[in-house]
């Protein structure tokens, strides 16, 4: 049996600290829809050119495009026993998609991470990524030692481009827009949690665990 949690929630809701900090204590690979459309986007391949144009503008990927690259990885041999996936499904037609890739033999457990957009807009703005290594920053919270530096290879921090103000607010219409039909989806399935996600990370990390019993 594989155990598979999927995180859901807006944009800067979380989801990425979250799912790393499981990963680690579950011993599960994190398999992130939007590390592998940049890491993809960065590589030039070909489902990379065709995700580009749609992430600069905010907007979502394509299905056809995310689903068979979240197919090769839950695929590979390190996730026999499961996996966490951080930003897939975001909607109802992906999450139909993922049904069918995966065996019945599955034990899924979905967490909303719920907040609300002053907040979201807020981590959003003040976000910052080593472009080097991929590490994120927070330049509230989790500031790097020396500005504009990568405490861990020594990266330039950037910001990204769909962190503005205005793509920002664009790409949270259009979540919630797409959210609630796949909430109602994973309810019926008795498979939904809902937690804050404008709380402090380890209140996030024992909420989880009270609920996973695995």
């Amino acid at each position: 049996m594989r155990n598979i949690i999927i995180l859901l929630g807006p944009p800067g809701a979380g989801k990425g600290s979250l799912g790393g900090r499981l990963a680690s204590l579950l011993g599960l690979p994190l398999i992130s829809s939007g590390d592998l459309l940049r890491e993809n986007v960065k590589k030039n391949t070909p489902f990379g050119k065709k995700a580009k144009k749609y992430m600069d503008l905010g907007e979502l990927v394509p299905d056809k495009i995310v689903i068979e690259m979240i197919k090769e990885k839950i695929s590979e041999d390190r996730a026999k026993d499961g996996f966490i996936l951080d930003g897939f499904p975001r909607t109802l037609a992906q999450a139909e998609m993922l049904d069918k890739i995966i065996s019945n033999n599955n034990s899924m457990k979905v967490f909303y991470l719920k907040a609300d957009d002053d907040f979201l807009l807020n981590r959003l703005l003040n976000r910052r990524v080593c472009e080097k290594c991929g590490k994120i920053y927070h330049l509230v919270n989790f500031p790097p030692k020396i500005k504009e530096t990568c405490d861990i290879c020594g990266g330039h921090l950037v910001q990204r481009k769909d962190d503005t103000e205005d793509v920002i607010r664009k790409r949270l219409e259009i979540y919630k827009q797409l959210t609630t039909p796949l909430l109602d989806y994973y309810k019926k399935k008795n498979v939904l949690y809902v937690i804050a996600g404008d709380i402090n990370l380890e209140y996030m990390i024992d909420a989880v665990k009270k609920i996973i019993k695995w």
